[in-house]
């Protein structure tokens, strides 16, 4: 596993030492930022059920302007840390420990990016699909890995699906908001 482009281009990055944890691949992460790639410079990212924390890396590796990262166990979030470290970054993200399902938007605001990674073994990916909408920004974008066998929701929480991509096991689905918030 390593970062595929930007400034830590090719630094490697550790994985996880115990079962049940899927890091994106790094032709899928690629795949996904060369869609993404118009929207990141600056962007505020969140990367829910982050794992190794390879998704928000690489968005911070290509521009982002900070990344937020949400797993709820404790052992992933010492691996994103781990991670954060080694590609020697000091600032410009947050690390929260909490479950995305069943928490309202993070205290640091909304997104322009929401990427989410749920367990590969959920069989419904609604509640996934209400928690990101709750941190999307009214204009950004809600990016959704899920099992390539398990249908990804057409729409639902005031979003509907705009692209997807499958690629080997996994797939990417693309939301955006079917009717745009208005603005302050």
């Amino acid at each position: 596993m390593r970062i595929v482009a930007g400034v830590w281009r090719g630094r490697a990055l550790l994985g996880p030492t115990w079962d049940g944890l899927r890091p994106t691949s790094d032709r899928l992460r690629e795949t996904l930022f060369n869609v993404l790639a118009p929207r990141l410079a600056g962007a505020r990212v969140i990367d829910l059920c982050a794992g190794t924390g390879a998704v928000g890396l690489e968005a911070l590796s290509r521009g982002a302007a900070h990344v937020t990262f949400v797993d709820d166990d404790s052992r992933a979030v010492a691996l994103i840390g781990a991670n954060l470290r080694k590609c020697g970054v000091a600032e410009g993200y947050t690390i929260e420990r909490r479950d995305a399902r069943t928490a309202g938007a993070p205290a640091s605001g909304v997104f322009d990016i929401v990427f989410l990674d749920p367990p590969y073994a959920q069989r419904s990916l609604d509640v996934w699909l209400e928690a990101a909408a709750r941190s999307m920004a009214s204009d950004g974008v809600v990016v959704l890995e899920h099992a390539r066998r398990v249908a990804a929701p057409g729409q639902g929480s005031g979003l509907i699906c705009t692209r997807r991509l499958p690629q080997g096991d996994s797939a990417l689905a693309f939301y955006q908001r079917t009717v745009p918030e208005p603005r302050s």
